[in-house]
């Protein structure tokens, strides 16, 4: 996406890309050295592991690792936010609590969409800075082209 959409020569993408996958590397490496440490120190305390300590090892973790609020965390924390979220709607189902809805991917898939939409149309600023600088392209800048060229690659 970073070649894409990133504007800057090839040197500086490759450089950009390069720098990311470090700190992404560098963060979950952290996190996990963080996360397995205070479970090590949790069960040497009480004696065995309890429920609640990978919740604990995974907030003082998360606090400690991706806390700071920049473009590498944010796509970290949201994705695993996003993953927790479908975990969290198939926690009943899996419990047997109910029964599996039907349809529910494209109704969700539906919701998400109609609402990303309706935010970069009116109230983009909300929307993070990589997703608003490639809607942008995909659905404004598209509509100004002048050859093939510009229409298929890179347009306005």
């Amino acid at each position: 996406m970073s070649f894409l959409f990133r504007s800057g020569s090839v040197e500086n993408k490759l450089k950009f890309v390069f720098d990311a996958t470090k700190t992404h590397s560098k963060n979950l490496a952290k996190f996990v050295t963080v996360y397995k440490t205070l479970m090590y120190l949790q069960r040497k305390i009480v004696g065995k592991e309890q429920n609640g300590h990978s919740f604990i090892a995974g907030l003082i973790g998360g606090y400690y690792v991706f806390g700071e609020n920049n473009n590498i965390n944010q796509q970290i924390v949201l994705y695993v936010f996003a993953r927790i979220m479908v975990g969290l709607a198939k926690l009943p189902v899996s419990r047997k609590v109910m029964e599996e809805p039907k349809h529910t991917f494209p109704i969700f898939a539906a919701v998400v969409w109609g609402f990303v939409m309706w935010l970069f149309r009116h109230d983009r600023d909300v929307l993070q800075p990589s997703l608003q600088a490639s809607m942008q392209y995909l659905y404004l800048d598209s509509d100004h082209w002048t050859s093939l060229k510009n229409f298929l690659w890179h347009n306005k």
